[in-house]
């Protein structure tokens, strides 16, 4: 697969990650700070990041079932992404999560890419509702999830094993119709 572009902003290019991207994306998943809340353990390995990149080569950007990383490209430096992954049962409901270098935070970086990814989804891949959930005690994740407008929806406790502790969950959401409300400016 190619790495076709997917959205240009006025800050960033949103992409999907290329073999050249694992250094970059193995350093900012190797920060213990921006994995504390994340999937992965550290060290990140490039190898990891590599077999990563490989698997999310042979799937377009939305395939159902899949979780695909968006690269965020700034100035031609790979800065984070925004994860993705469609429902494979049902392809009208997504998932988000997201990663962002601690050099590229501050910016409006997350937010821009966040909501561009969103109305990709919306817009493009006709789906309904996208959801996103975070460890209680990650306030950026939080601050961005309601900065872009979603809501927040349940509040899980104690829902999830997570790197040796039961951790407390958010869950957030949002509906096709609310963005666009938020699109005209409503609320």
């Amino acid at each position: 697969m190619t790495a076709e572009i997917l959205a240009v902003t006025d800050h960033l290019v949103l992409r999907p990650m290329t073999s050249g991207d694992a250094s970059a994306l193995a350093a900012y998943r190797s920060d213990p700070v921006q994995a504390r809340y994340q999937s992965w353990e550290t060290p990140y390995s490039v190898d990891s990041a590599r077999a990563l990149i490989a698997q999310m080569c042979v799937v377009p950007f939305g395939q159902p079932g899949v979780w695909f990383q968006v690269a965020i490209e700034t100035g031609g430096r790979l800065i984070g992404d925004v994860a993705v992954r469609v429902d494979g049962d049902d392809p009208r409901l997504a998932e988000v999560g997201f990663t962002l270098a601690a050099d590229a935070q501050g910016r409006g970086f997350a937010t821009e890419a966040l909501r561009t990814v969103m109305s990709l989804l919306f817009t493009e891949h006709g789906v309904h509702r996208i959801s996103a959930d975070c460890d209680t005690r990650n306030h950026r994740s939080v601050a961005l999830l309601e900065r872009v407008g979603m809501r927040r929806e349940a509040h899980h406790r104690q829902s999830a094993w997570w790197k040796g502790e039961w951790t407390d969950e958010y869950v957030y959401a949002m509906l096709t119709e609310e963005w666009q409300d938020e699109k005209r400016g409503g609320h």
